[in-house]
């Protein structure tokens, strides 16, 4: 990248967080015909190949070919980046977190989408999500979903023990040492060591902003006392034996759903759908309630979040364009992927009339995205920003995690190293940082 375009777009990164504008710029493209194509789509999710395959009904002049790439977010990255910076191999389009996309911009991976049409379509999405996925002037990715948060419980257990979902997180602990006292082989939950992803969301959800920008300069707060208190908290859990600190999505935690071991999650909406498809004999004992809060003021956070990128070489920028604006706002596709669990959708109105808006069976008739969820999501700060080394910074709070369960440190100090390698990372980049809010 020519030293120019890389200071154009630290400079649009860094505007972004913010929330004021400057000049971005765009990628050229060989050709932006939207008449006909065919593109190719990678994602990990298997829930958008029936929208995919509506597409390619309704469209057969653009044709789609989904391509699952490997299992977990992680390894579809590494693909990506190396199929970027080999210059051939890489996709039209491909899902892509919205933490992630500030990693690609850096890299000018991707296509600005604002000229070709973006600037218009853009008026379909929730502007806290648009926001996500703009940089300066410029629009790199079309909003897709994201993962307001709450509490799924096993109601039925709480019920019988006398307790009710707790309401803050003083009652959680208070809940945990009840729960595990009644039944040593049942926990409320896990901390999962390798998921700092969840972590964050903690973080911020109790009001926690860890990346900003001063001048022309990056800040990181990430050991700020209010992360510090979270960290402390949990460690606290811990330490007294009242939680798990095995690792979600594994074959473990999904046995300690079926058997009611794990019986409270904190977790985003997208969370329902994983208990319901991996502990299946547990359908009717679950519930849904807001996130236990910290403070007087109803706070939630919000936890993953994709969006639809168009990479850079892609001869079919405008076509890939339009597929992702149909993807992620024309009603039957949301439809589709709403049933895939797929999470909270980033078009406009999606509750009203869609299948969100309906009793789950799963969870005894809940209707928990309109009862719960709805608040949640209008509930998020969403001044929130991320940093191009966001997936470092993770990886830094995933290993003290590790180590602190492996008797070497405390989650507090996993926060702290992570500060200190988040900021070394960036100054690796060529960025201007310093530590603070």
């Amino acid at each position: 990248m020519k030293r120019s375009r890389t200071i154009a777009v630290i400079t649009a990164l860094a505007a972004v967080l913010a929330t004021s504008a400057c000049t971005g710029t765009s990628t050229p493209q060989s050709s932006v015909s939207s008449d006909t194509a065919k593109l190719t789509f990678w994602t990990w999710v298997p829930a958008l190949d029936k929208a995919v395959n509506l597409w390619n009904k309704e469209n057969p002049k653009i044709q789609v070919t989904l391509e699952q790439t490997p299992s977990g977010s992680g390894g579809t990255y590494a693909k990506m980046h190396a199929a970027l910076k080999a210059g051939k191999g890489a996709p039209d389009l491909a899902q892509i977190e919205y933490q992630e996309l500030p990693g690609f911009v850096l890299e000018n991976g991707l296509v600005d989408l604002k000229p070709l049409g973006m600037d218009v379509s853009g008026s379909k999405f929730v502007d806290w999500q648009l926001a996500q996925s703009t940089f300066g002037k410029s629009i790199y990715a079309v909003p897709q979903a994201s993962g307001p948060m709450g509490l799924y419980y096993r109601e039925d257990i709480f019920s019988s023990l006398g307790l009710k979902a707790p309401a803050t997180w003083s009652e959680y602990a208070a809940d945990a040492k009840i729960i595990h006292d009644a039944n040593p082989n049942q926990f409320i939950s896990t901390f999962p060591p390798g998921n700092s992803a969840w972590f964050t969301a903690l973080a911020w959800q109790a009001g926690a902003k860890w990346f900003g920008r001063s001048g022309d300069t990056w800040t990181v707060n990430i050991d700020s006392a209010v992360t510090l208190k979270v960290a402390s908290y949990w460690d606290k859990l811990r330490e007294s034996g009242l939680i798990k600190t095995e690792p979600d999505f594994a074959n473990g935690w999904y046995s300690d759903l079926q058997k009611g071991n794990i019986i409270a999650w904190p977790s985003a909406q997208w969370g329902g759908p994983m208990i319901a498809g991996n502990a299946p004999t547990t359908v009717g004992k679950w519930k849904v309630a807001p996130l236990p809060q910290w403070g007087a003021k109803y706070a939630s956070a919000n936890w993953g979040g994709s969006s639809t990128a168009v990479l850079k070489g892609t001869s079919n920028a405008k076509a890939a364009l339009k597929f992702a604006v149909w993807l992620n706002s024309d009603p039957e596709s949301v439809k589709l992927l709403t049933a895939g669990g797929y999470g909270w959708p980033a078009t406009k109105n999606a509750l009203a009339g869609s299948s969100l808006d309906a009793p789950d069976p799963f969870l005894g008739g809940q209707n928990a995205n309109k009862d719960v969820f709805r608040k949640s999501n209008s509930s998020i700060d969403t001044s929130w920003g991320w940093i191009p080394t966001t997936a470092n910074t993770y990886t830094h709070l995933n290993d003290g995690f590790q180590a602190a369960i492996e008797g070497k440190g405390t989650f507090v100090d996993a926060v702290k190293a992570a500060q200190t390698a988040t900021i070394a990372d960036l100054k690796a980049k060529g960025l201007k940082v310093r530590a603070g809010s």
